[in-house]
């Protein structure tokens, strides 16, 4: 009889193997994330080893997490070269009277050119903050021929891609190819070469901003910040002097952290404040940047002692990512629409690191409308503990200023 009931039981046993399997695959299609480990050429060994054994499906991104950020940290390496050789020449006005740099082009043309060459099987999409236009007129012959210079030696000194140099027009459709408008379908990378331009021209804190968007949802993030010390910024207070973070995050694989110098990765969680009255937090340096009297009147709320720390750019969302401090609040002024590039890189590296990002509302940002973020009224970040109170008191904080206007 045992010997009878064997082969059914066998039979019995490889179908129900079947149904797991078939449920399994269509779970991971359709409700689990795609992808679930770091890139693997980055970390340490033990780390890679025990990668190889997961399913092929989770090994998606790798490779164009990869190429990110080999043109994040070649763009970093541009940016940091201009910033010393800055010449106020080099500094123009867009339409909107914000600064742009030599910087500021080449790094998009920098990404753009490694995006191509490292994925060329697919076509890019990139959505971009900047374009050629000025740099084809007569006035902009000069800068233009600096900022081909200054890639082509990126380039040549990094030594993948041959001695072939680039022309003035290749370096123009290179900064063109950011033209792409995103959404929700396809996948489009959303680039902003310096993220705190005016950051950049005093010499302080900028980043370097790459997402990958997959059908409207972030995929993975790169984030470069040359002048945040590789150590905690907590209490403005360095403990080493080694300068310049790489943050990368793929969703399902967590947040790590190394030195543009190519340090060894460290894995990177959000603070565990549970108390908000020994929370720090974040706001943009330029007032014109947000309603700093709203963050003030939230913090108040929440019984934070300590004064906020004020740096440009999604450097924020980095410093946060890794615990330096436990909210970021940014609250734009009336008429202001955010941009994708602002925020799609720096979201995941929270995310990705433990912490929750929303609008003031508490809803998810929403990426897959086009270049611009459709926002109830403003961005807050922290860790889950935090989050309740904080929601509580951005909507209060909101209610009084409402009835007082």
């Amino acid at each position: 009889m045992t010997s009878a009931a064997t082969p059914a039981a066998a039979a019995v046993s490889m179908s129900c193997l079947r149904v797991v399997a078939s449920s399994f695959c269509c779970l991971s299609s359709s409700r689990l994330p795609k992808f679930a480990e770091p890139h693997l050429l980055s970390l340490p060994s033990s780390v890679a080893s025990r990668a190889l054994v997961v399913p092929s499906a989770s090994m998606q991104y790798d490779k164009e997490l990869a190429a990110a950020t080999k043109a994040v940290s070649l763009a970093a390496s541009l940016c940091q070269k201009s910033q010393k050789e800055l010449l106020r020449s080099d500094v123009h006005s867009k339409l909107d009277r914000t600064p742009v740099t030599v910087a500021d082009y080449g790094s998009q043309a920098i990404v753009s050119i490694v995006l191509e060459r490292e994925l060329s099987a697919e076509p890019l999409s990139l959505v971009a903050e900047e374009d050629s236009g000025d740099l084809r007129k007569d006035s902009g012959e000069d800068t233009l021929h600096r900022i081909t210079k200054l890639v082509n030696e990126t380039i040549e000194n990094d030594g993948s891609y041959g001695a072939s140099l680039l022309s003035p027009e290749d370096v123009c459709r290179a900064i063109d190819s950011g033209k792409s408008e995103g959404g929700s379908f396809g996948r489009h990378w959303v680039l902003d070469p310096i993220d705190g331009t005016k950051g950049f021209l005093r010499g302080d804190q900028y980043a370097v901003a790459l997402a990958l968007l997959d059908d409207g949802k972030v995929a993975l993030g790169v984030l470069a910040c040359p002048n945040l010390p590789l150590a905690s910024i907590a209490g403005n207070v360095t403990q080493e002097n080694v300068v310049g973070c790489l943050f990368y995050a793929k969703v399902g694989s967590g947040t790590f952290m190394q030195s543009l110098d190519g340090s060894s990765p460290v894995k990177v969680h959000v603070s565990d404040i549970g108390n908000s009255e020994d929370a720090s937090l974040f706001e943009s340096y330029e007032e014109a940047h947000s309603m700093q009297d709203l963050t003030s009147s939230i913090a108040r709320k929440l019984g934070v002692k300590a004064p906020p720390v004020r740096i440009d750019s999604q450097v924020k969302y980095g410093a946060l990512s890794r615990g330096d401090g436990a909210i970021y609040l940014r609250f734009p002024h009336k008429g202001y629409r955010e941009k994708i590039w602002d925020h799609a890189a720096g979201c995941i590296v929270v995310t990705e690191a433990g912490g929750v990002v929303t609008n003031a509302a508490g809803q998810p940002l929403d990426f897959s409308k086009g270049r611009y973020l459709d926002l109830d009224t403003g961005i807050i970040a922290t860790n889950q503990k935090l989050m309740p109170s904080l929601l509580k008191a951005v909507r209060e904080s909101l209610e009084e200023r409402s009835s007082s206007l």
